[in-house]
């Protein structure tokens, strides 16, 4: 089982979209600062995940989502959660 997923920072304001084989193991690095780029806006609090059955799968919906470079897009499907 491969995820999308979307974490959010309050400290920052700010979501980041990554994938992931093992989600639990992913956001305890961004959470104990081994992420050069996640490590400023510790705490990440996963706001959505979307199951896949391959990482290629896994990957092409976190570019999907990244492409659409809109927040609303984002805040829609943590809503939709």
């Amino acid at each position: 089982m491969f995820f999308a997923y979307i974490l959010f920072s309050k400290k920052l304001n700010k979501y980041y979209i990554g994938s992931t084989k093992d989600i639990s193991l992913r956001i305890k690095r961004h959470n104990n600062s081994t992420e050069k780029f996640t490590s400023t806006g510790v705490p990440w609090e996963l706001k959505y995940f979307e199951r896949f059955s391959t990482l290629s799968e896994a990957r092409k919906r976190e570019t999907e989502i990244k492409k659409k470079k809109s927040r609303a897009y984002i805040e829609a499907l943590v809503n939709s959660w």
